[in-house]
């Protein structure tokens, strides 16, 4: 409730679970005993920016056992000599104030605390097992994919293997016509010129001599 010109918590309703109240930049002066009798697990309080003046207005914090971590920026109090030795002998379960300890030491960035790690474990194994859902399909997509790959390398493969029965059909058809070639050459010049014409369906013109004498 940040901004919004309170003046006072008088009507904030009882949250026995709440841990952390942001009340900054309003315009609170006291009345703080109710956050004891309605918010009593508080363990983060921000009252920064109101307009709390003495130190005798933070009294009713001490009935929160478990606050230990309060904001008290650009209030009147903080202008107070010995402000900050005040208000931890005043709240001795305090740890932090205005984000220091007592010996100066910088609160850390985050508190797990009061960031909710303690939620119930229900809530925790709920998301768990949407995680080992999502880790499932993701299995099942992978598994997809490594088929897909299989059947593509299987279609490969066998065009490969078409491939080279048609190369080795080739070859042994231009072995062929080389044998052929090659037996040709050994023939006499006549006899191959001879089958060469017959081949081509043409007759010897010395058969045709021969034919005329006849």
């Amino acid at each position: 409730m940040i901004n919004i010109n309170l003046l006072s918590v008088s009507n904030l309703p009882k949250l026995n679970k709440l841990r952390k109240l942001e009340l900054s930049d309003n315009r609170i002066s006291g009345g703080l005993e109710v956050l004891a009798e309605r918010t009593p697990n508080l363990t983060h309080l921000n009252l920064s920016g109101n307009k709390i003046k003495d130190i005798n207005t933070l009294e009713p914090l001490k009935k929160l056992p478990n606050l230990h971590s309060l904001d008290l920026f650009n209030c009147e109090v903080t202008m107070l000599i010995n402000y900050r030795e005040s208000v931890f002998t005043l709240l001795p379960q305090l740890t932090y104030l205005d984000g220091f300890d007592a010996d100066d030491q910088e609160a850390p960035d985050s508190d797990p605390e009061a960031d909710g790690d303690g939620l119930e474990d229900e809530y925790e194994n709920g998301e768990e097992g949407e995680e080992e859902d999502d880790d499932d399909d993701e299995d099942d997509l992978d598994e997809e994919v490594i088929d897909d790959e299989e059947d593509e390398d299987d279609d490969l493969e066998g065009e490969e293997e078409e491939d080279g029965v048609d190369d080795e059909e080739d070859e042994e058809e231009d072995g062929e016509d080389d044998e052929e070639d090659e037996a040709d050459d050994d023939l006499p010049r006549g006899e191959k010129r001879k089958r060469n014409l017959e081949d081509e369906g043409e007759e010897d013109p010395e058969d045709e001599e021969d034919d005329e004498d006849d």
